[in-house]
């Protein structure tokens, strides 16, 4: 028996690089796109952090008006501790030394 090795029907194609590859303007627009939308994401991160800064200080007004001003809650991101609500509306004009002597406001 004779070992018979079938050829190929079609030769290998050739393929263009030119017809394949995007190029310099394709590298260009997807660059553009993705600095545009890193833009975006910046500029409305702002636009919603001032709004919410815009709305808690509209509640805080709201609340001095009504006679009802609630304690300062921090933003979230703030990363600072939140102060206890106080039994006493005016817990900061008490004059009384703290029990330990040192300043009230630590």
């Amino acid at each position: 028996m004779l070992a018979v090795t079938p050829e190929p029907l079609d030769p290998p194609a050739q393929i263009d690089e030119s017809v394949v590859w995007p190029g310099i303007e394709g590298f260009i627009a997807t660059a553009v796109v993705a600095i545009l939308a890193v833009l975006l994401i910046i500029d409305m991160a702002r636009r919603v952090r001032r709004l919410t800064y815009r709305s808690e200080i509209r509640d805080r007004l709201e609340a001095e008006q009504r006679g009802t001003a609630a304690p300062h809650v921090p933003h979230e991101d703030a990363g600072l501790p939140v102060p206890a609500p106080s039994a006493e509306p005016d817990a900061a004009a008490n004059d009384a030394p703290a029990s330990d002597g040192g300043d009230a406001r630590r």
